[in-house]
């Protein structure tokens, strides 16, 4: 890993989970394998805080382990999964999905999954299901049924799925401290165990409960008592679900190639490629260059009939897909009236390519855009060549030119006529190589998260004691209200924050949004170059 994506992870650790688990996510990452005992002694913390950090990585599918390297007998090793640290990134935008696909009860079943790790179906369910009653009118609750039916719908198209089994591989002596786990053998893919998406009975009836602001503490208590009992009864004991982050990774690169046809042709030709790209989102692998090839009539017949194209249309509209430059769309046969898929890789690389040239543009101005695109489209060109094609005047291109080669963003290669290198017989070819571009561009995403987060930490930690003392404000206002109280009360409440104190939490909130705002606005490249890189890496 690079020194950027480690202080990225150790940042969304700390704000997520703590110093002490930072700590040790940190030291792991650093390290690589180690085991329990060897990690108490290099992060220099207590035996019994490094355990429970490493239950909650493991509880969040961020650590793995395994038996050492003595075997079965050997102390357990322990290893950090860095990608799913940097899920976390994309936690609000995987539950705003789950919204706009499922409504409400989705996005909170997702919510909640994310913020434990994992959970069994129907803890899961009771959960929502009272918290979407506390939020209804006096006199409604939420039934379970609809909740379960919910569940049911994330799972059928694969968006939660069961948690791997782990399958006893050997075990080791419980006594010693360093060996706290049996050694075990993990699945490396959930998709591994057939009963992956197979969803439980679980015996549950009945709708969810209010609770009351007087009785949080005892309604937590309580829940913590009976949670033994109450998961005996529903008969799901011991499997867990979680999220799976590969399918909404498939979501969001699907949309991203809806929007570009979009954005590119118009709104008819993106409604046929997303039909194109439903139709064989079961059938595709993630890596797969290319969707499962579809007839035009299978095509047509999949089409929302409130658009109303005829079939002449739809033929003219796949001609038009494929003949565009950018290639989404591809034709493999006549059968059926003509066989045709979306070209996956040439999708992200051409998405990938876009956001190169906007970065460029962005930065260094329209012209050097217009040197960094000709470049991309003739592989090598000549400082004159430039010069020409451009149409920009020789001094400011040689200055354009040289500005892109100290950022890396453009390559000199050298092809001399004789092997003694002289500069008189030897050519100076500028070029652009995506690929390793694109990897650089990444790390400088890393780098401007990693520096929004901290500017977030700093900014809630210089208005602390302003934040705590609103919160507790905002918390008797709640109460008060729900008993009732006189409105001459309530603005005695909201008067105990005065004037300048309003105007700077206003300020703050509005840095804090700006900043969450961009946060996920990076993490939308960080995503579209992750998938371009990995398209390129997958075998076509």
């Amino acid at each position: 890993m690079t020194a950027q994506e480690v202080r990225l992870c150790g940042l969304l650790l700390q704000e997520h989970f703590g110093d002490v688990v930072e700590k040790v996510g940190t030291r792991l990452i650093r390290s690589g394998v180690l085991t329990l005992r060897a990690l108490a002694h290099e992060t220099k913390l207590p035996l019994d805080l490094v355990k429970k950090s490493l239950c909650v990585l493991m509880q969040h599918g961020m650590c793995s382990f395994s038996a050492g390297r003595r075997g079965p007998a050997g102390p357990v090793e322990y290893r950090i999964i860095c990608e799913h640290i940097l899920h976390m990134l994309r936690y609000p935008r995987y539950i705003y999905t789950a919204k706009s696909l499922y409504g409400d009860t989705g996005e909170l079943i997702v919510e909640e999954i994310l913020q434990r790790g994992q959970m069994t179906m129907s803890s899961t369910v009771k959960t929502v299901a009272d918290r979407l009653t506390h939020s209804m009118p006096e006199g409604q609750s939420m039934d379970y049924s609809e909740v379960v039916s919910a569940f049911s719908r994330l799972v059928e198209t694969h968006f939660v799925q069961r948690c791997p089994p782990m399958t006893s591989a050997g075990s080791s002596s419980s006594g010693a401290v360093n060996t706290p786990l049996p050694a075990v053998k993990q699945p490396t893919e959930p998709e591994d165990h057939p009963e992956c998406y197979k969803l439980p009975y679980i015996n549950l009836t009945g709708q969810g409960k209010r609770r009351r602001s007087s009785e949080d503490g005892e309604a937590d208590q309580r829940a913590a008592k009976k949670a033994k009992t109450e998961n005996s009864e529903c008969g799901d004991e011991g499997i867990y679900w979680q999220v799976n982050f590969q399918r909404f990774h498939l979501h969001f690169r699907d949309q991203a190639i809806i929007s570009a046809v979009s954005c590119k042709l118009d709104q008819t030709s993106s409604e046929i490629v997303r039909t194109m790209l439903r139709m064989s989102e079961v059938t595709t692998p993630a890596h797969a260059a290319f969707t499962q090839a579809l007839s035009a009539n299978e095509i047509f017949r999949a089409l929302p009939s409130s658009y109303n194209i005829a079939r002449p249309i739809l033929d003219q509209y796949l001609t038009l897909l494929v003949d565009d430059p950018m290639e989404f769309v591809g034709k493999t046969g006549d059968s059926g009236g003509g066989m045709y898929v979306v070209n996956l890789h040439r999708a992200l690389a051409n998405l990938a390519r876009a956001t190169l040239e906007s970065v460029v543009q962005e930065r260094f101005g329209s012209r050097s855009a217009r040197i960094f695109r000709l470049l991309l489209r003739k592989r090598h060109l000549e400082q004159k060549q430039v010069e020409d094609f451009a149409m920009v005047p020789a001094k400011e291109a040689k200055d354009m030119l040289y500005t892109l080669l100290s950022e890396n963003l453009v390559q000199l290669q050298e092809i001399p006529k004789t092997p003694d290198y002289a500069p008189s017989r030897t050519f100076y070819l500028y070029t652009v190589n995506q690929l390793p571009t694109a990897r650089l561009l990444l790390q400088h995403c890393y780098k401007t998260v990693g520096n929004l987060i901290e500017r977030r930490l700093y900014e809630t930690k210089e208005n602390k004691r302003l934040l705590e003392k609103s919160q507790r404000i905002e918390a008797i206002l709640a109460s008060l209200q729900a008993t009732g109280a006189e409105g001459a009360q309530l603005t005695e409440v909201e008067e105990m924050i005065t004037a300048p104190e309003r105007q700077q939490l206003e300020s703050l909130r509005h840095h804090i949004n700006k900043l969450d705002s961009s946060e996920n606005q990076v993490d939308e490249t960080i995503f579209l170059l992750e998938s371009y890189m990995n398209s390129t890496q997958a075998p076509r």
